[in-house]
């Protein structure tokens, strides 16, 4: 059996091991699964914290690539040391991801494409590290085979000044075993390509779900979530129950006020469901709209419009790049897309090109003026 067999997470085939989705949440199921008894109490200790269903599952995939890996080791997860975990996260780095081309083909940057990413192993480490620190809280005595990183030297950048940089105290713990990460940008769509995409959706539920993303900067989940009272199409305002059940009113721009309304009155087909947008035919017509369904529109629309790059994030990073070059505040533009913290809206500002050659322009004529 080998490494890249080990660490998928995603195989299915495995049957002694596997995740389920059931009424309480996210758990490993299968033969095998009592050996890990550990790994569905800390995903129960998750959801009990009010983890959305996204993280809880991502760290499920996480731990069962973990497990899987133990079993193929044939260690115990109560034997496991830092001397284990370190092979681990080796045989993550060295594990090749099936159905990607490789090991010759490699990136600009010289990394093989069949590789895992440094994000993934983190992730993966994350969650480890964090079902060991469950562990070591309920039962003291027990060794947390997860070595402590040394202290950041200093703050990082949203602790330095951020809203909240008065309330840091102390520097955060970092994991020496983290990879370095690149740090990359969110790709925006352009006029043409968002034109382009937008045009190919046919029914109004279709272009209701794109402007809401397009034009007030929704994530896919906060769409999906909607129910039809949470707009207000005369008052021009949606209410948003976004990541951590962080709630915002976001504007209602008005074009788009008017699809939702067109749908709302002439193709939502009659249900009890509350959500907005429901699914139109078929066998689960009448339910509401989901997270694979959702992909599946898109994927369909990004080939038939000859947009590769329009994915349902796209649009919302199109909004953000878009209020970032007509220079919206900092502050404004973290309350229209629901970010946690300042930093992350900080990033549109370096995507908004228009923006920045402009006060790049600016600044050179105000040089040449001086000469």
């Amino acid at each position: 059996m080998t490494a890249a067999i080990h660490l998928s997470a995603m195989s299915t085939g495995d049957c002694l091991l596997r995740l389920e989705q059931r009424d309480d949440g996210w758990v490993l199921a299968g033969r095998e699964a009592d050996r890990f008894g550990l790994v569905n109490e800390y995903l129960s200790h998750l959801a009990d914290r009010n983890y959305s269903p996204k993280t809880l599952r991502s760290y499920g995939f996480d731990l069962l690539a973990f497990c899987r890996w133990l079993q193929a080791e044939e260690i115990e997860l109560a034997a496991v040391t830092t001397d284990v975990l370190l092979r681990f996260l080796a045989a993550c780095r060295q594990a090749r991801v099936p159905g990607r081309p490789g090991p010759n083909v490699v990136s600009m940057s010289g990394r093989r494409l069949d590789q895992y990413a440094a994000a993934t192993v983190n992730h993966r480490l994350i969650a480890v590290s964090g079902m060991f620190a469950f562990r070591s809280v309920r039962d003291p005595d027990t060794p947390n085979p997860v070595p402590k990183g040394r202290e950041a030297r200093g703050a990082s950048p949203g602790q330095r000044d951020g809203m909240l940089a008065h309330a840091v105290r102390r520097p955060t713990a970092r994991s020496a075993l983290r990879l370095r990460e690149p740090r990359r940008l969110p790709r925006a769509l352009d006029q043409r390509e968002a034109a382009e995409l937008l045009a190919s959706f046919g029914t109004w539920r279709d272009r209701a779900i794109a402007g809401l993303m397009l034009y007030c900067g929704l994530r896919s989940g906060e769409v999906l979530g909607l129910d039809v009272t949470d707009a207000d199409i005369g008052g021009r305002w949606v209410q948003v129950t976004g990541k951590g059940n962080r709630e915002r009113r976001v504007p209602l721009d008005p074009d788009v006020g008017a699809v939702i309304q067109a749908y709302l009155l002439a193709e939502r087909p009659e249900t009890a469901c509350a959500r907005m947008f429901i699914v139109a035919k078929g066998p689960h017509r009448g339910q509401p709209l989901t997270e694979a369904g959702l992909r599946r529109i898109f994927r369909y629309h990004r080939e038939i419009a000859g947009v590769p790059a329009g994915s349902p994030h796209a649009l919302r990073h199109t909004f953000g790049t878009a209020l970032a070059e007509a220079g919206v505040d900092l502050a404004v533009m973290q309350a229209l897309l629901g970010h946690a913290h300042v930093d992350t809206s900080a990033r549109y500002v370096h995507l908004a090109p228009a923006h920045v050659k402009a006060e790049f322009d600016a600044a050179r004529d105000r040089m040449r003026s001086r000469g």
